[in-house]
Order: C-alpha cells, then structure tokens, then sequence
C-alpha cells in the first residue's frame, strides 16, 4: 500500500517526533518481521540444546549420527523427541519415534 506523498510526510515527521520526544524507536513490520523470524529460530536452537542435554544425561555421549539429526530438524521433531526422551528404552527408540504432525 502506498500513500499519498504528503500523507506519507506527514506520518514520518510525526514519527521522528515521537522518536526524539520519547526515546522511543520505530520498528517497521518488516524490521518486526525478522526480529520474529530471529527469535523462533533462537527458541529452537535453545530447544535443541537442551534436548540434546538431555539425552547425554541419559544415553551417555551422543553418536555423531545422532547429533546431526538436530542440524535439521524441524520443530516437530524436536518436540517428538523431547517427549520421548522420557520413555524411550534406548537412543535409537527417541529418533525412531513417528511425529504425529
């Protein structure tokens, strides 16, 4: 959507007044976007982590076969895993373990 010119004046001069009078940063969607896009990909990242903390904390040091499956999996996956972290007999039965997604 585009605005008129001097609509689209306006509304930035009102922003640049509400940045110096509040301290206060404006933040397109676009910047909101990637700042969301960011913090998924940090959550899972984080959820990867700690599953993989788990799963040496009970199977011992992780096989590198193993250690790959979290470079690409998906969230899922990672949640499927988690749960089955508590259950499984052995490593093998927490990746073998079917996503209901």
């Amino acid at each position: 959507m585009q605005l008129p010119e001097w609509l689209n004046n306006r509304v930035w001069q009102e922003l640049e007044t509400i940045e110096e009078n509040g301290k206060i940063q404006y933040v397109t969607s676009v910047e909101r976007i990637g700042l969301a896009k960011d913090m998924a990909e940090g959550v899972a990242k984080g959820e990867a982590r700690m599953l993989k903390r788990l799963l040496e904390r009970r199977f011992g040091v992780l096989p590198e076969w193993a250690s790959e499956r979290f470079v690409s999996a998906k969230e899922e996956e990672l949640e499927t895993w988690s749960d089955a972290v508590l259950t499984a007999p052995t490593l093998d039965a927490v990746f073998s373990t079917i996503c209901l997604s």
